[in-house]
């Protein structure tokens, strides 16, 4: 609970401090909002109308709406990611206290939840990975005390998390054969290897717009010629090291490891340069299966006395320094709770605030990606820089060129897309501080 408290009360401030997006926590909130709404999940920050099944196959997110229907926001959302990723604490600092000792198991515990995976993606909004964390931190725990079935029944519902999990279905599957289920593993690795497939080249193209799954042309036939790049890219070979690091290298030892291959896979041998670093939440769903294999490394006594002293020893050492790093690096962003100026709102902020007050609840609305999350519980909201204005005919434009970080254009790209709203008939209603405001005639 220490840590979902954690989690929340960073993943709320920031909001509260306009550091959400709408990609991806506008979006996400767009999906239950749907849901909730008894719809298909669709997203207008991604298009018009746009079915999001035929973006990433991620049902489970449905689970979120009967919550939503009572406390619609976004805040529901990043207090369901925040209660998930803490879950996923307690199997792994179970095990390790049935091995080793109630400090063996605060120090997976504590070593897990503030890892520098789980940090990136409580600091980058909601995404459906969050369900990932514990279903394989509960199947990895059941592996390593050899209760191979409930393994494979935590495993099994990761196919309706994200298409590519199959995959780590189908590994978890094997490892069960492997260890002497031979029927249930090989089914459930069967099974996982086809849930990708049916949802990677049937469900998605089927669904999607574009008649494809996208996301799958960032690998394609070219992906094996870049297996050399693992060794040769540093960015790469910095998120190997550091996947590995927290663990002293320890999980090395473990064939729970091999869990983690299909991910590392994907991203690494993709021609997408965002998949191949530490940041964003593409490497949460690694956490569980490194601690993981590390308690099965003691459990099993794989390594020596001296060896497990000084692996153990580096783990923490790293986890430290990555929890300690300059922000907005690693794990450091769990530390905000302890900045005061972390719960102090800027002019900026309290301005910002202000703005979006003077948008009325049920209106469209055209914002920019760091106000998008701020209007999608009570307003249809599309990204300004993604639907041209002259398409979504908003009622509303509102925009932070300010802002630090910008998607999909610059601040002064955003500022001349926003303004160019005059020519539509706009009329500027604010225009200080970076912000702008603009409303449609009749307005």
């Amino acid at each position: 609970m220490a840590l979902s408290a954690l989690y929340a009360a960073v993943s709320l401030r920031r909001h509260a401090l306009l550091r959400s997006t709408g990609f991806d926590l506008g979006i996400f909130e767009q999906e239950v909002r749907s849901y909730a709404s008894g719809h298909w999940p669709t997203s207008t920050l991604k298009g018009p109308g746009f079915p999001l099944l035929g973006d990433h196959f991620s049902p489970i997110t449905a689970v979120l709406a009967p919550a939503y229907r009572l406390f619609p926001g976004p805040g529901t959302l990043l207090v369901a990611q925040a209660l998930l990723l803490g879950l996923a604490a307690v199997p792994l600092t179970l095990w390790a206290h049935r091995l080793a000792g109630a400090r063996a198991g605060l120090v997976v515990g504590l070593g897990f939840g503030l890892s520098w995976g789980i940090a990136q993606a409580v600091i980058f909004d909601f995404h459906e990975v969050a369900f990932a964390v514990p279903l394989l931190a509960f199947s990895l725990s059941a592996l390593g005390a050899g209760r191979l079935r409930a393994a494979i029944a935590w495993a099994a519902p990761l196919v309706l998390v994200k298409e590519d999990l199959g995959l780590t279905v189908a590994v978890v599957g094997m490892l069960v054969a492997w260890r002497g289920e031979r029927r249930f593993g090989l089914a459930a690795a069967v099974g996982g290897v086809a849930a990708t497939l049916v949802e990677m080249f049937v469900v998605i193209p089927a669904i999607s717009p574009a008649g494809a799954d996208t996301y799958a042309g960032h690998l394609g036939a070219a992906a094996v010629w870049r297996l050399p790049t693992l060794l040769t890219n540093g960015t790469k070979l910095a998120t190997l090291v550091l996947v590995l690091l927290p663990t002293g290298f320890l999980a090395l030892r473990s064939p729970l490891l091999w869990v983690a291959v299909p991910t590392l896979a994907w991203r690494l041998l993709s021609d997408y340069p965002a998949y191949w670093g530490t940041s964003y939440h593409y490497s949460a769903v690694l956490m569980p299966v490194v601690v993981a294999a590390l308690v099965d490394v003691l459990a099993r006594g794989a390594v020596g006395s001296t060896a497990r002293r000084w692996g153990l020893a580096l783990g923490v050492v790293a986890t430290g320094a990555c929890l300690l790093a300059p922000p907005p690096a690693l794990s450091s962003g769990l530390l905000d709770v302890v900045r005061p100026g972390f719960w102090a709102t800027t002019d900026h902020v309290a301005l910002g605030r202000a703005v979006l007050d003077r948008i009325p609840a049920g209106a469209t609305v055209a914002a920019s990606n760091g106000l998008a999350p701020q209007l999608t519980a009570r307003d249809d909201v599309s990204l300004l820089g993604g639907t041209p204005l002259t398409v979504s005919r908003p009622d509303y434009v509102v925009a932070d060129t300010a802002a630090a970080q910008q998607f999909p254009v610059g601040g002064q790209e955003l500022r001349e897309l926003a303004l160019g709203g005059r020519e539509l008939g706009y009329r500027v209603v604010v225009d200080e501080d970076g912000y702008l405001l603009l409303a449609a005639p009749g307005r």
